[in-house]
């Protein structure tokens, strides 16, 4: 299983939980944490705390 197979599933756990465990949603559940972790696949790291960005020479 991928990296991103198991962050679909995590997502998907989440939201079914947070809706209060529903029988029958799994499609729906599935698909909106396919697409939350696509998002959050296309979207920037910020560089961690601590570390500093290099400067550019001028």
């Amino acid at each position: 299983m991928s990296t991103e197979d198991k962050r679909v599933r995590e997502f998907a756990y989440q939201i079914w939980e947070s809706e209060g465990k529903p029988e029958g949603q799994e499609a729906r559940h599935w698909e909106m944490a396919r697409k939350l972790a696509e998002a959050e696949a296309l979207t920037p790291t910020k560089p961690k705390a601590g570390t500093k960005a290099k400067a550019k020479p001028a």
